[in-house]
C-alpha cells in the first residue's frame, strides 16, 4: 500500500544563503592554525567535553562539544603542529606557541568528519546548560542560539532541527530528507474502549488488605486500585514508600521500623560527610563545589509557590538542599543535574522527613538514573519509544511533525526528563506519579501518556499549520493546563486498544514489554498468539475493580496506518 498523503519539507537556508548539498553552512568553521592563540577546555567532570578556539586577532569561535568524549584525541592531534602549554592564571587554558614552519592543514583535515554540529553560546557547562534550558524549552532554543548581534547570530528556525540534533547525538527518529514513497503496513487496532475511574483508595480499604503483623496480603490488588483512583492523601506517606521500593511489599511492620534505623544511620554518615568538609578542604574539591553551587541555586527557584517551599529560611528549602547534597555523597559519579530538585520536591513534600525523602528519592533516581547521565541514553531510548507508539497510532500526525523538523519530538523532552512535574499542578502531579509507580497496566505507560496528551493537541496543532517554533511554543504553554484524570483515562484506553491488537508490530511489543511480537497473517490457523492472550489477561485483571467513577475518554475510530520511512526498518505488507 502506498501512502498518497505528503507534506513538503520548507527548503532550508541560512539567511541568504542557500545550505550546500554536503550540509555545510556558515554553522561550520575553518581557520588555518597560525591563527590560533589559545584553547579553552571545559571543567574537568561537569557534563560535555568541549574546546573553544581564540584567535590572535580575538576573534572566539564557537564551542566544538564532544558528546562522547573524546576531545583530548584533538588536542593531541593539533600538538602534532603546534606547541601547546597550559596558562599559568587558569589551567584550562592551553597557549598557543606555533613553530617557524608552514601550516596548511584545516579543521576539516584535522577531523575525521568534515561537517559537524556547533551550538552558539554555550559559555557555561554545555550538560548542564541543556538540562536547565530544555526546562524551559522555548527560552533554550532562542537564548542559546542568540549571539552578541542578533542580527547576524540567530539561526533561521528551518536550521533549529539542526540545531536540536545536535544536542542529543545520535539520535535519528524516522526523518526523510527527500520526499518519496513509504511502505505501510495497515494495522487495525480496534475500538478504543471507555475507560472509569473509581475514587482514591481510602484509609480503609489500605487497612483491610493488611494482616495483623502488617503485611500486604495482595500487593497486585492494591496496585491495581492506586492505578485506578489514586490514593487519599493521608495514605501516601506510608504507601509511596512501598511504591517506591523503600519498603519491601512482604515486610511486616517490625521489619520495616528496623530498616529505617539502619537508613537512618547510613544516611547521616553521608549528610556527615560533606558536611565535616572544611573551606579549606572545599577550595580544592572542584567537582564538590560545583555541585553545591547548582544545588542552591536550583533549591531557590522549585516549588517557591508551594506552602511548604515558600518563603525565606524555610525549613523545607533546607531539607532539599541537605538530601540533595547528600545523595551527591550516594551517588558521586552522577552528582546533581538541574532537574533533580523537581523530582525531590514532591517526595519530601509527601514524606515530610528528611531520611525517608531520600530513600525514597534513591529508588526514584534508580529508575530516572539514564535521563541525568552524561550521554543521555535514557532520552535517546524514550524519544525514540515514543515515536514508535505515535506513528502506530497516527502516521498522519508523525508526517506532519518531520514536514516541519519536529519528527525528532523534541518538544516533549522536558516532559520525559522530569515526568511531566511542570506539566501539571502541583497536587495533580501527586496523583500521577503515583499511578505510574503502580508500573501498571503496561511498561512505560508514560509514554502512553505522552500519546494521549499530543492526540489531543493534534488537531490545533495540523489546522493552524504549527511549524518548528509554533509547535514547541504551544507545548510549552500546556503547562498547568491539563487534565490528569482526563489525560490518565485517554492514556489508559489507549493501552487497552493495543493490547486487544493481534497485530502489533514487534517494535511496539518491545517497548509494552511483550516478550513476542503479536503478529498473525491472514493464512494463519492458529488462534490469538499467546502474548496477545497474557496482555488481554493483564487488562482485564486490572479493570475488574468496580469503582465510582470520576472521568471517562469517549470512544474514537480505529483503523489507523503504521507508516515505515526509508530510514527505518521495512516491513512486508500484510
Amino acid at each position: 500500500m502506498v501512502n498518497t498523503v505528503s507534506f513538503k519539507k520548507k527548503p532550508r537556508s541560512n539567511g541568504d544563503t542557500t545550505t550546500h548539498a554536503n550540509g555545510e553552512s556558515k554553522w561550520s568553521f575553518q581557520f588555518s592554525l597560525t591563527d590560533l592563540k589559545s584553547i579553552k577546555q571545559n571543567k574537568e567532570g561537569m557534563g560535555w567535553s568541549y574546546l573553544v578556539f581564540c584567535l590572535k586577532d580575538d576573534v572566539i569561535l564557537p564551542a566544538l562539544h564532544f558528546h562522547h568524549g573524546d576531545s583530548k584525541l584533538l588536542i593531541v592531534s593539533l600538538e602534532k603542529y603546534v606547541v601547546l602549554c597550559e596558562s599559568p592564571q587558569d589551567k584550562r587554558i592551553l597557549l598557543v606557541n606555533c613553530q617557524n614552519k608552514s601550516l596548511s592543514q584545516s579543521f576539516e583535515n584535522l577531523l575525521d568528519e568534515p561537517t559537524y554540529g556547533l551550538i552558539q553560546k554555550l559559555k557555561k557547562d554545555p550538560y548542564t546548560a541543556t538540562m536547565g534550558g530544555f526546562s524551559k524549552v522555548t527560552n533554550y532554543i532562542f537564548d542559546s542560539l542568540r549571539g552578541s548581534d542578533p542580527s547576524t547570530q540567530q539561526r533561521p528556525p528551518s536550521e533549529m532541527a539542526d540545531f536540536l540534533s545536535d544536542a542529543i547525538p545520535g539520535l535519528k527518529i524516522n526523518q526523510q530528507e527527500e520526499p518519496g514513497f513509504e511502505v505501510i503496513t495497515r494495522i487495525d487496532l480496534g475500538k478504543r474502549p471507555d475507560v472509569i475511574r473509581r475514587e482514591p483508595v481510602s484509609a480503609e480499604e489500605w487497612t483491610k488488605n493488611m494482616d495483623s503483623e502488617g503485611r500486604i496480603l495482595d500487593a497486585d490488588f492494591i496496585k491495581r486500585m492506586i492505578f485506578k483512583g489514586g490514593l487519599c492523601h493521608a495514605l501516601r506517606k506510608e504507601v509511596w514508600k512501598f511504591l517506591l521500593g523503600y519498603f519491601p511489599w512482604h515486610s511486616t511492620r517490625e521489619e520495616r521500623t528496623n530498616l529505617q534505623k539502619r537508613k537512618t544511620d547510613e544516611y547521616f554518615r553521608m549528610k556527615l560527610q560533606w558536611k565535616s568538609v572544611s573551606d579549606e578542604q572545599e577550595k580544592r574539591n572542584s567537582r564538590l563545589r560545583d555541585y553545591k553551587s547548582l544545588i542552591e541555586k536550583d533549591v531557590n527557584r522549585t516549588d517557591r509557590t508551594n506552602k511548604f517551599y515558600e518563603g525565606q529560611d524555610n525549613p523545607g528549602l533546607i531539607l532539599l538542599h541537605d538530601i540533595l547534597m547528600t545523595y551527591c555523597m550516594y551517588d558521586f559519579d552522577l552528582g546533581y543535574v538541574q532537574g533533580m530538585s523537581d523530582l525531590l520536591s514532591p517526595v519530601l513534600y509527601v514524606m515530610e522527613n528528611e531520611v525517608d525523602a531520600f530513600w525514597c528519592f534513591v529508588s526514584y533516581m534508580d529508575q530516572m538514573h539514564e535521563n541525568f547521565e552524561e550521554q543521555m541514553q535514557g532520552m535517546k531510548t524514550q524519544l525514540i519509544q515514543l515515536s514508535t507508539l505515535l506513528r502506530l497510532l497516527d502516521s498522519g500526525f508523525c508526517s506532519y511533525l518531520e514536514s516541519q523538523d519536529s519528527g525528532y519530538l523534541y518538544f516533549c523532552f522536558r516532559w520525559l526528563l522530569i515526568r511531566f512535574k511542570r506539566e501539571f499542578s502541583f497536587q495533580d502531579i501527586l496523583r500521577l506519579w503515583e499511578v505510574m509507580w503502580t508500573e501498571l497496566p503496561c511498561q512505560n505507560f508514560h509514554l502512553l501518556i505522552c500519546c494521549a496528551i499530543l492526540e489531543s493537541e493534534k488537531q490545533q496543532i495540523m489546522d493552524k499549520h504549527y511549524g518548528f517554533n509554533e509547535i514547541l511554543k504551544h507545548i510549552n504553554e500546556l503547562s498547568m493546563k491539563i487534565d490528569v484524570e482526563d489525560i490518565l483515562c485517554k492514556a489508559e484506553a489507549i493501552s487497552i486498544q493495543m493490547m486487544n491488537c493481534k497485530e502489533l508490530p514487534q517494535a511496539v511489543c518491545e517497548v509494552l514489554g511483550m516478550e513476542t511480537s503479536a503478529v498473525t497473517t491472514p493464512d494463519s490457523d492458529t488462534g490469538e498468539d499467546e502474548s496477545v492472550t497474557v496482555m488481554r489477561r493483564s487488562a482485564s485483571t486490572y479493570q475488574n475493580i468496580s469503582m465510582p467513577v470520576t472521568a471517562a475518554s469517549g470512544t474514537r475510530d480505529t483503523t489507523q496506518h503504521l507508516a515505515v520511512t526509508h530510514s527505518a526498518q521495512r516491513l512486508t505488507p500484510t
